[in-house]
């Protein structure tokens, strides 16, 4: 049996929303039974540094999961972004919902400055697109809890030997505020449900060109 942790956050702030979460509830509740082969535990957590990072730990002590996709929101962005790099970095603008603020501290003391996701980045982008879903590589995750947990997944999963990663999604249809991009919540769910399963049906990504200019 295959298990795949699966990630969301909680509404940040005054947001009465998180398409991230939303899309993770709708994602476990239509996910087959254990007869596919494939266990999926999904959790929503904090958005708060101290606190995502610690349940991720007690998820992946207590599931022992093979692969981690964590995945989070991004206000403002037009389309689903596969994460390929995060950095170790705490510098944020805003405090999270714990009021906590950390500047220019490591996610994780001791992990290299930088980390990638392990899971096949440019074959998800590849395979959601082709669903018609809008989706790009994306080679920052920012410096919030979001890329925290990236960092924390990344490394875990380099010491690990298994595969793990980060996906940002706009706003779902209806909850954007200020006319930021929006998304239907369908096609969020469909884009997690393809990285799950192009993740468990690929050994070794795509050769294609995924890099950016600025």
């Amino acid at each position: 049996m295959t298990t795949v942790l699966l990630t969301g956050f909680e509404p940040f702030g005054s947001d009465a929303v998180n398409p991230s979460g939303d899309a993770v509830h709708l994602v476990a509740s239509r996910w087959p039974g254990t007869g596919s082969g494939v266990r999926l535990v999904s959790e929503i957590l904090p958005v708060t540094f101290a606190g995502s990072a610690r349940r991720l730990n007690e998820l992946i002590d207590e599931h022992d999961p093979d692969v981690v996709i964590a995945t989070g929101l991004a206000g403002g962005r037009s389309r689903v972004s596969v994460e390929r790099v995060g950095v170790n970095l705490m510098d944020a603008r805003i405090p999270d919902n714990d009021g906590e603020q950390p500047v220019d501290l490591p996610s994780l003391p001791g992990a290299p400055a930088a980390v990638f996701a392990s899971l096949p980045v440019k074959t998800i982008v590849r395979d959601i697109a082709a669903a018609g879903i809008p989706v790009g590589l994306s080679l920052t995750a920012g410096s919030f809890v979001c890329n925290h947990v990236l960092v924390h997944v990344a490394e875990w999963a380099h010491r690990s030997g298994r595969r793990a990663g980060f996906i940002h999604v706009p706003w779902a249809t209806g909850q954007a505020p200020n006319g930021e991009p929006e998304l239907p919540l369908e096609q969020l769910a469909r884009a997690f449900e393809i990285a799950i399963r192009t993740t468990l049906a690929t050994e070794r990504d795509i050769d294609a060109v995924g890099g950016t200019l600025h």
